[in-house]
């Protein structure tokens, strides 16, 4: 059953460079107008990950969809390619290839999918607070 969210925000960026910049202002020009300053950092830098992957990779205009459902933050990122991106295990003296592992190690989950239109969905979750801690995640 799919869940109205409280909020969603959405923005449509080119495959230019810049575009990995402004994903990541706009998604904490958001997380700030809701009060979730706690989250700018760790959404911020898996934005920037999942953008330049983006851009990278599947060299299309991209959307970036920031949403909050119960007291979970939805960052999902699609783009006009149907390849899934795959985590590798990147060597000491790598100059890439972490970005996936740091998506796995800042979100609650993270995942990737690809619909019958030719496009992706990569996309993570994270956990806001309450007055007695984080959020209860719900499965």
């Amino acid at each position: 059953m799919n869940q109205i969210p409280d909020w969603s925000h959405e923005t449509v960026l080119s495959t230019e460079p810049v575009s990995a910049s402004k994903a990541r202002d706009f998604i904490c020009h958001h997380l700030v107008a809701h009060d979730l300053y706690y989250l700018v950092e760790d959404i911020r830098l898996v934005t920037s990950e999942l953008a330049t992957n983006a851009v990278l990779h599947a060299r299309t205009p991209f959307v970036v969809t920031l949403s909050e459902t119960n007291g979970i933050v939805l960052l999902a990122i699609q783009d006009g390619s149907t390849a899934l991106p795959v985590r590798t295990t990147s060597q000491v003296m790598d100059m890439g290839g972490r970005g996936l592992m740091l998506v796995e190690l800042l979100s609650h989950e993270w995942g990737a999918s690809t619909d019958g239109s030719g496009s992706k969905s990569v996309w993570a979750s994270f956990a806001t607070r309450t007055k007695n801690g984080p959020a209860p995640l719900l499965s």
